[in-house]
């Protein structure tokens, strides 16, 4: 095989995975069809069969696509960040951040409806074990410099979790980035020093 072919092969498939995107993202999984997918992408339906056996297939692709996105820029922001509570705080923060950007993903974490597809269920169990070792090694880094005293390091992060999620889509939808900024700074106060007058 020549290398152009192989660079028109990748470049169909960004050309089909970036159509799906858009159209996943405004119709959502069942509503949309391989037709419009074909017709957004200007490919035609039976070279995207050529690269994907279903729809389904795509929006796996479209989410495998994301959440790497996602991934890649929340290791960079806790990166960037030195103490244990500025990383926390960057983590919430680009939890928030993305989730209108990554809609696809986020649907795929959150949505009833897709829970049936054997790969949601695979995606939903890897991002929450990618968020509890984060977490975890967070409040670690914490305890080992004695800034954090948590008796029980899993259970804290698996309710730090558990409250970050219940929150986040009401942050997210209609709130400005400083206000959400602004919320996560108030529930880093209250998860760090309590409601106990002291």
């Amino acid at each position: 095989m020549k290398i152009g072919d192989k660079e028109y092969k990748r470049k169909t498939k960004e050309k089909i995975i970036l159509a799906a995107e858009g159209l996943f993202a405004r119709f959502g999984l069942n509503k949309t069809t391989v037709d419009e997918i074909a017709k957004i992408s200007h490919v035609a339906k039976g070279t995207i069969y050529h690269y994907f056996q279903s729809k389904e297939e795509i929006f796996e692709e479209v989410i495998e696509k994301e959440a790497q996105y996602f991934n890649n820029i929340l290791q960079k922001n806790l990166d960037d960040a030195e103490t244990p509570l500025e990383k926390l705080r960057a983590y919430v923060i680009t939890q928030s951040k993305y989730v209108k950007e990554l809609t696809n993903y986020y649907s795929a974490l959150r949505d009833e409806y897709l829970s049936s597809y054997t790969f949601i269920e695979k995606i939903r169990k890897n991002n929450f074990e990618n968020q509890f070792h984060i977490i975890k090694s967070i409040l670690e880094q914490g305890s080992q410099n004695k800034i954090f005293a948590v008796a029980d390091i899993n259970l804290t992060a698996s309710a730090i979790i558990t409250a970050l999620k219940g929150l986040e889509y009401k942050w997210t939808i209609g709130e400005q980035l400083q206000d959400i900024e602004k919320n996560i700074d108030m529930l880093l106060n209250l998860l760090f020093r309590g409601i106990e007058v002291r």
